[in-house]
C-alpha cells in the first residue's frame, strides 16, 4: 500500500475515484485505504492540503471515515496536529456526539448551498457585493438564523444539526458562512469580539463585518466600537482582527462545556472542557518551543 502510493499512476487513479458516489466504490476504495492507514492519512492529508478543493472535500470524508473507531480521540488528535482547517475540525466535533454522522452528505449540502451562490456572483462584484450574495442565499433563501428562542442548546454549536434546524449560535453560523465563502473563493475571516462572534471582511478600503446571528447585518469598525463601550470594555483595534481556526474551535468547546453543564449533562461538559484544555496545552506547548 506505501509503495502503491507513492505511484503518480496509482495516485491518479485513486484521485478519480474519490468523487465516485457509488455506495461499492467507496466500500471497495476505504477496504484499500484501510489495509494501511498511516501511508492512507499521509495520502489524503496530502490531497487535503492540495490545490483541488473538491478532491479535498471527499478525501476528508474518507480522512474521517478511516478515524471512525474512537471520535473524542480523532478530535484530540486534530488538537495535537496544529493543523487546524475550519470545516475539518467542525466535521470531526460534529463526531464527537454523532460517530454515525455521514460525512459525505454534510459535505454534499454545504456543495449545494455554495453552488446556489456561485449562480448569483457576476464579475467585479465587491467585497460588498459578494457578502450580499451569501446573505441572500444563507439568510433569505435557506432561512438560517440566530436561535434567540433556545440560546443554551448545545445544539446550537454543531455544523450538521445547524443545518438541519437552521438556527445557531454566532460562532456556528460564522462557521457555516466561512465555509460556503472558501468554496465560493470570497474572502473574509473569523472575528471573536468579547461575547459576541462574527465574519469581517478587509479586501474593502474600510474593514467591514457582518453579524451572522442577525440574517447577516453589516457593521461598521465605529459600530463594534459602540458595541463593545456597551459591555464596559474599553474599545481596541484588537478586537476587530480577525481570529484564528484554532481560537474558533476552542471557543466553541467552552460554549459546549458551559451549555452541557447548563443542561445538566456532566460527562458530555467534562468531554469539552477536556477539549479546551487539550487547545490550551498544545498551544502553550508550540509558543514555548
Amino acid at each position: 500500500m506505501a509503495e502503491n502510493l507513492t505511484d503518480a499512476n496509482r495516485q491518479d487513479a485513486i484521485l478519480a475515484l474519490l468523487d465516485d458516489p457509488s455506495p461499492s466504490v467507496r466500500r471497495a476504495l476505504l477496504r484499500y485505504f484501510e489495509t494501511n492507514r498511516e501511508a492512507a492519512r499521509a495520502f489524503l492529508n496530502r490531497v487535503i492540503a492540495g490545490p483541488n478543493r473538491f478532491s479535498a472535500i471527499h478525501a476528508r470524508w474518507y480522512l474521517l471515515e478511516l478515524n471512525n473507531a474512537d471520535p473524542a480521540n480523532e478530535f484530540r488528535d486534530f488538537i495535537r496536529s496544529l493543523g487546524y482547517e475550519l470545516e475539518t475540525g467542525a466535521l470531526l466535533l460534529c463526531r464527537t456526539i454523532d460517530p454515525e454522522l455521514d460525512v459525505g452528505d454534510i459535505c454534499e449540502q454545504l456543495d449545494r448551498i455554495a453552488t446556489r451562490c456561485r449562480e448569483l456572483l457576476i464579475e467585479n462584484l465587491s467585497p460588498h457585493g459578494q457578502c450580499r450574495v451569501l446573505n441572500r442565499v444563507l439568510f433569505h433563501e435557506y432561512g438560517f438564523r440566530g436561535n434567540a428562542e433556545d440560546y443554551e442548546n448545545p445544539d446550537n454549536s454543531f455544523l450538521h444539526r445547524l443545518l438541519e434546524t437552521r438556527r445557531g449560535l454566532p460562532i456556528s453560523l460564522a462557521t457555516l458562512y466561512l465555509i460556503i465563502a472558501e468554496r465560493c473563493g470570497i474572502r473574509v475571516e473569523p472575528v471573536g469580539l468579547p461575547g459576541h462572534f462574527l465574519v469581517g471582511c478587509y479586501e474593502a478600503d474600510v474593514p467591514f463585518y457582518i453579524d451572522v446571528f442577525d440574517r447577516g447585518r453589516f457593521l461598521t469598525p465605529h459600530d463594534l466600537f459602540e458595541y463593545l463601550q456597551r459591555q464596559g470594555i474599553a474599545p481596541d483595534e484588537i478586537y476587530l482582527s480577525p481570529t484564528t481556526v484554532r481560537e474558533v474551535l476552542c471557543r466553541s468547546c467552552r460554549n459546549l462545556a458551559r451549555h452541557y453543564a447548563a443542561a445538566g449533562s456532566p460527562p458530555m461538559a467534562r468531554l469539552f472542557e477536556e477539549f479546551v484544555e487539550e487547545f490550551e496545552r498544545v498551544h502553550e506547548q508550540h509558543q514555548s518551543s
